[in-house]
């Protein structure tokens, strides 16, 4: 059977954005700067809230952003202790 791609959008879509709105708690980020910082846009958040569907190379450099902000917080830290 194939896959609907429009569900398989949709659950991507959800993925991210609850990685997004889980990383924003936990860096007491606001969604507008993350947006400004991961995707050049300050309205990306807000967009996927209502429900944009960012394209694959999106949610790619997004999640690497993300990665490499959360690595370089881990960094800092270490370097505080």
């Amino acid at each position: 059977m194939i896959a609907n791609p429009i569900s398989t959008q949709q659950g991507r879509k959800t993925m991210l954005l609850r990685t997004i709105e889980t990383f924003l708690r936990t860096h007491a980020m606001p969604a507008t700067k993350f947006g400004r910082l991961a995707a050049h846009d300050p309205r990306f958040v807000l967009d996927l809230r209502m429900g944009r569907i960012p394209r694959p190379d999106t949610e790619l450099r997004t999640r690497a952003w993300m990665q490499g902000y959360a690595d370089g917080t881990a960094e800092m830290v270490k370097e505080a202790a």
